[in-house]
């Protein structure tokens, strides 16, 4: 026998199982379906409830399912789907994505920009900036935390109510007649800290995007930056892409 292979432990292969018939569930059910209980999973594979629980982990930690304290475990919900658009100031006027969108505002205050923020904003370090954090929630579900950083002479008046709903774009164009033409916006992959994965509901170092927005209106001035925290398990993002007949 070629002993350069070690054989495989028992252990191992039960929990391999155990994995292939969780997917087989999931590829079945659809998002946001509850799992049956560990204990019934057990008994009907053959295999210890630790074994059963050691699968569940695996998964868990791709996003393919969520265990929700008291509730159970759940095949991951469906996903939020944002489709980026280029070319058009309108993709400053329609909601950011699917579902409705409501915020919780977590700070609101204004102060001196201070030399970091009076860098990204264009702003004498001395000249105050408002500062609004907020929790974005999808049909009363927590989807992302926000941090916006505006140059206060811009939005005077405004209150942390006019930022519980609706889009901040559209307010800024017909409340403050500031219109925005442009942003540029990067996206990199990270995982979430102990307070951001307490406000999203999920395991501390579950997968997150982190947006980060500089944004200019009609006259060139930059009228905000944003630095966002999305779900990974519940947003995505999706592009479409034009070529044309010189693309290689």
């Amino acid at each position: 026998m070629d002993q350069s292979v070690p054989a495989r432990q028992p252990a191992t292969a039960k929990r391999d199982g155990v994995r292939r018939h969780l997917l087989d569930l999931i590829e079945q059910a659809g998002p946001g379906t509850a799992l049956p209980p560990e204990r019934d999973l057990a008994l009907r594979l053959g295999v210890s409830r630790p074994t059963v629980r050691a699968a569940i982990d695996d998964l868990a930690r791709t996003g393919l399912l969520v265990r929700q304290q008291g509730r159970g475990t759940f095949t991951s919900p469906h996903k939020i789907t944002q489709e980026l658009s280029g070319g058009t100031t309108n993709a400053f006027a329609v909601p950011p994505a699917e579902g409705y969108w409501t915020s919780r505002v977590l700070a609101f205050r204004a102060a001196p920009a201070g030399a970091p923020r009076a860098t990204r904003l264009k702003l004498s370090p001395s000249e105050p900036v408002l500062r609004i954090v907020r929790l974005r929630l999808v049909d009363k579900e927590p989807m992302a935390i926000e941090r916006i950083d505006v140059p206060a002479a811009l939005v005077p008046g405004l209150t942390e109510r006019e930022m519980e709903s609706g889009n901040f774009y559209q307010l800024l164009r017909e409340r403050f007649d500031v219109v925005v033409a442009d942003a540029i916006q990067t996206i990199e992959p990270t995982v979430t800290n102990p307070d951001q994965a307490d406000l999203l509901d999920v395991p501390l170092y579950s997968p997150v995007l982190l947006i980060e927005r500089t944004t200019r209106d009609v006259t060139g001035r930059i009228v905000e930056f944003a630095r966002s925290i999305y779900r990974g398990d519940r947003y995505r993002i999706t592009s479409k892409l034009r070529f044309d007949s010189s693309s290689g």
